[in-house]
């Protein structure tokens, strides 16, 4: 993060935080909290960068998380518009993942 910073190379800096709430998540060293404000603040710089991809792929993720949490309705209410976003690709593996969180939570 800091040689995102230190560069200006911000492109990235969205997934950047997303694959570290991923890792955090998956070496289970973190607090539940720390993983979600990962996810958060991917999701918030995808969007100041006018980034949908990322920003789709920071969605999935946090979504994901809610599920998990029992967080159902909010996580369909975060995934469910920028889903709608798209209107080509929905063979990609994002579009797919997050067709399928949607089709668990309805």
């Amino acid at each position: 993060m800091n040689e995102i910073k230190r560069n200006s190379e911000r492109t990235f800096e969205p997934e950047s935080h997303r694959v570290r709430g991923k890792l955090l998540l998956q070496q289970g060293i973190a607090p539940t909290e720390d993983v979600e404000g990962c996810f958060k603040r991917g999701l918030e710089l995808a969007r100041e960068q006018c980034a949908k991809s990322w920003e789709l792929r920071a969605a999935n993720s946090l979504a994901a998380l809610w599920r998990d949490q029992g967080k159902r309705s909010e996580a369909y209410d975060l995934l469910a518009p920028i889903y709608g976003w798209f209107t080509e690709g929905f063979d990609t593996p994002d579009l797919k993942e997050a067709k399928a969180l949607l089709d668990e939570f309805s």
